[in-house]
């Protein structure tokens, strides 16, 4: 099981942030971060429900983090294990997730793989979705995984749509021309660019494109 304790800076003093396993007690609070972070045009049909996170508790609990800030529930990562062979990137969130429901999780899989990550808005000054991430990449070093991967959602292409191809627009990111909320946060967390996904979700903001991003480990060379 995970535990781990770090203070942050924020308004002014420090707190304290623990990221741990999440259990059945934290349920509801994981399905309302859901609805603070994803509001409309989101689909709703896509944020949690119980069976999802039940499972996910089940089948990986190492793959099923929360952050607490003052007792608090703040953000959540969610991940399982696949085996992925680079060769033959494409795929769709929910043929990988089973729509989020990780019945599909490979204990034998290479690659840990983000189902989804969120935080509270209140609490994103923090940083906490960074804290969230690398907590993941100590599991990948502690599991001896080849990488962390993910479709990162490009909710900043439909303003640049009619412009720039979704490669254009990632490129243009990526080299810092242009800001995406969830790209550029990837970037910063450390994920580098693998390939752009077409119908990787249906997601009006991105245009059902995503930016397929590794964090590889160093460990595994």
């Amino acid at each position: 099981m995970y535990k781990k304790e770090q203070y942050l800076y924020g308004k002014d003093k420090n707190v304290k942030a623990i990221v741990r396993n999440y259990e059945n007690e934290d349920f509801t609070d994981l399905i309302q971060i859901q609805r603070e972070s994803f509001p409309p045009p989101f689909p709703s049909e896509l944020l949690w429900n119980e069976r999802q996170l039940q499972n996910h508790i089940s089948l990986f609990p190492d793959g099923a983090l929360c952050v607490e800030i003052d007792g608090v529930l703040a953000g959540s990562i969610t991940a399982l294990l696949v085996d992925f062979d680079p060769k033959h990137p494409r795929h769709t969130w929910e043929e990988i997730t089973d729509s989020g429901y990780i019945t599909n999780h490979n204990n034998s899989g290479n690659t840990l793989y983000v189902v989804d990550i969120c935080v509270r808005p209140a609490h994103r000054k923090l940083n906490l979705g960074k804290l969230l991430m690398q907590s993941l990449y100590e599991t990948v070093v502690h599991l001896k995984l080849e990488r962390l991967l993910g479709g990162g959602r490009m909710p900043g292409y439909y303003k640049h749509s009619k412009m720039l191809s979704p490669s254009e627009y990632a490129e243009k990111v990526v080299i810092g021309e242009l800001y995406d909320p969830v790209i550029s946060f990837l970037l910063r967390c450390g994920r580098t660019p693998l390939e752009v996904v077409p119908n990787y979700l249906e997601d009006e903001e991105s245009c059902n494109y995503a930016l397929l991003m590794e964090w590889s480990n160093p460990f595994n060379k």
